[in-house]
């Protein structure tokens, strides 16, 4: 069974910049179109960033614009999040995925991660 796991969360001050990275086990990801969505307390999953298998096209959530990117390394079998100018309201646990292209919505993506926890102190 194909399984996906995030990494780089931690509790960070607001400013800072994490870096999440998203590896799968029993397949390479080289073929797999990858999302990041996240999910803070008592609010719905959120789109945060998708990225093509080949890595030519990127999507990115409104919220998330201009501080978030994300990108791959085949290579090395991982897809990254990378976010700069950490605020508290990106608190959330942050999950990558994996869908038939770099859509927006949740539902049409088919293999998750457990997640990894993000918390940004102000």
């Amino acid at each position: 069974q194909v399984q996906l796991i995030e990494s780089g969360g931690g509790l960070v001050q607001a400013g800072a910049s994490l870096r999440l990275s998203c590896t799968s086990s029993g397949r390479p990801l080289s073929t797999d179109d990858v999302g990041w969505f996240r999910q803070a307390p008592g609010k719905d999953r959120e789109f945060v960033a998708a990225i093509h298998y080949g890595g030519a096209y990127t999507n990115i959530g409104n919220s998330v614009k201009g501080r978030f990117t994300i990108s791959r390394d085949n290579a090395k079998n991982t897809v990254y999040l990378q976010m700069n100018s950490l605020i508290p309201e990106d608190t959330a646990v942050y999950y990558c995925a994996i869908g038939p292209w770099p859509s927006g919505d949740s539902s049409q993506y088919a293999l998750w991660g457990r997640g990894t926890q993000v918390t940004v102190s102000s």
